[in-house]
């Protein structure tokens, strides 16, 4: 049997949302006003460096940027793979949010049986991204 956690008062709780909300608006702000084309505070992708392939997340940097300032469909032409995960994301963490409203049973945010789909998804992006036919799933 798995061990019980912790109960966590309301008080931290709303702390740790709070520590969590003003870490994405940070980060949300660093990433509108630096575009990362033109801004070498970012990360550089290790996997592409070595290889000159294109990972699953390369250009999702700048697909992020694009949605920031409304340019969605330049963000899909970045990495449409990060723009429809977080469109799934939103949708799961709204629906997560709903139910817990209601009062409803959520289970766990990200179910382990998505795991291996969602790997698999990914390296068929992977695959066809660097294949020449579909370069248009390539940042440009």
């Amino acid at each position: 049997m798995p061990p019980v956690p912790p109960k966590i008062s309301p008080a931290n709780r709303r702390f740790a949302w709070g520590v969590m909300a003003l870490t994405i608006a940070g980060v949300a702000a660093v990433l509108f006003f630096f575009n990362p084309a033109t801004h070498h505070i970012y990360p550089v992708c290790q996997f592409h460096q070595l290889t000159g392939l294109n990972c699953p997340g390369c250009g999702g940097t700048r697909a992020r940027y694009a949605l920031l300032h409304g340019q969605p469909a330049a963000a899909l032409r970045d990495n449409a793979l990060v723009v429809i995960g977080m469109a799934a994301g939103g949708v799961r963490g709204g629906w997560y949010a709903l139910n817990r409203l209601r009062g409803r049973p959520n289970g766990h945010f990200f179910p382990s049986r998505l795991l291996l789909p969602l790997l698999v998804v990914m390296l068929v992006f992977s695959v066809l991204r660097n294949l020449p036919a579909f370069a248009f799933l390539s940042p440009p």
